[in-house]
């Protein structure tokens, strides 16, 4: 398979620069297993949703990712975190530090002091920094949230809550799981007095997720490791959905990709580690039956998964069909939800 086959043509006006008004007021691309593409209300999520089915949520929170200090030498540094690898460890993107070696102090100022860093071993495009002080309180103070880099504005107040689901509570994030953003308490609320049963998992989204693909053989490709946690409550939840004949429908490719890192050995089993899991057409899925996504950049390994998911041709035939009628792409833009036919059609 070729990235190239993963492209699609989108006018830049339709990236979402800002979030709707309120959380469910986005658009709904419904993509039925083996029918043509249907155009819906996000509040029509409801109505495609069964009772006995199971709707698993990423409730990872999106921590203020986001640096700026300076060399020990006097020159700016811009650091983006990675993941935090411990209490004053994280690794990070650093934008202005090409040169900089093993044993280099940076320092950033906020919160009302100085703190340093060293500079740790360089790991792929990432380095390692050693922080003197815990990093978690301090980067509430002081770090900005990162939007993504198709946002062409810095964060705003708004943002502060938008870029957050309502059910985000472990902090680790540095992206949020982007198809979870439409949810609001009410619509929450009708979907579990409907009888749909609602769980949660952990994926904690690293920002390599925005990484492009740049080789052209998608089996030259290394994925980003990135945190989860899939407890053993939801795996009783997912068995007892099959027993009594209901879906698994996983909201974003976060959850898909945390079930199936979590089925690795055969079975559903709870799962507590790193998962660097490529999905891509030819993927036989083990757990999910449906999945609540928002549209993703071309070329990118989440448009990879979903073609895997919905089929190749259906999913790109989608894409086509959003763009001509004008939907919102990416984090703040509109959704789809996505059936899984019993046999996806293949990448050409």
């Amino acid at each position: 398979m070729r990235r190239q086959d993963f492209t699609y043509a989108l006018p830049e006006a339709l990236i979402a620069q800002q979030p709707l008004a309120q959380r469910s007021a986005s658009r709904l691309l419904h993509l039925p297993a083996g029918s043509a593409v249907r155009d819906r209300a996000f509040t029509d999520l409801p109505s495609l949703l069964r009772a006995g089915d199971l709707l698993l949520l990423n409730d990872t929170r999106v921590i203020r990712a986001r640096l700026r200090g300076r060399r020990a030498s006097g020159g700016r540094i811009e650091a983006l975190i990675e993941r935090l690898a411990g209490d004053r460890e994280a690794l990070v993107q650093l934008r202005g530090g090409k040169s900089l070696a093993a044993g280099a102090r940076l320092e950033f100022a906020g919160g009302g002091q100085r703190v340093m860093a060293s500079v740790g071993d360089r790991e792929g495009e990432f380095f390692r920094l050693h922080f003197d002080l815990p990093l978690r309180e301090w980067l509430d103070e002081v770090g900005e949230l990162p939007l993504p880099p198709y946002i062409g504005r810095a964060a705003e107040a708004l943002d502060e809550h938008r870029y957050q689901t309502i059910y985000g509570r472990h902090p680790g994030a540095v992206a949020a799981p982007t198809a979870g953003l439409h949810f609001d308490n009410d619509l929450l609320a009708q979907i579990q007095a409907a009888g749909v049963e609602v769980g949660y998992l952990t994926l904690h989204v690293g920002a390599g997720t925005f990484k492009p693909v740049r080789v052209d053989d998608l089996a030259e490709h290394r994925m980003h490791a990135e945190r989860v946690v899939v407890p053993a409550q939801v795996c009783a939840q997912v068995e007892a959905t099959r027993a009594r004949g209901g879906r698994v429908i996983a909201v974003g490719t976060t959850v898909v990709r945390a079930l199936e890192s979590a089925a690795a050995g055969g079975a559903l089993a709870p799962f507590d580690g790193e998962t660097a899991l490529f999905i891509t057409p030819g993927y036989r899925f083990a757990v999910v039956d449906a999945l609540l996504t928002n549209f993703h950049l071309p070329e990118s390994t989440l448009l990879m998964l979903v073609c895997a998911f919905g089929g190749y041709a259906p999913v790109m035939a989608a894409y086509r069909h959003a763009v001509q009628q004008e939907y919102r792409f990416f984090s703040y833009g509109d959704a789809m939800f996505v059936e899984r036919p019993v046999e996806p059609t293949a990448c050409p």
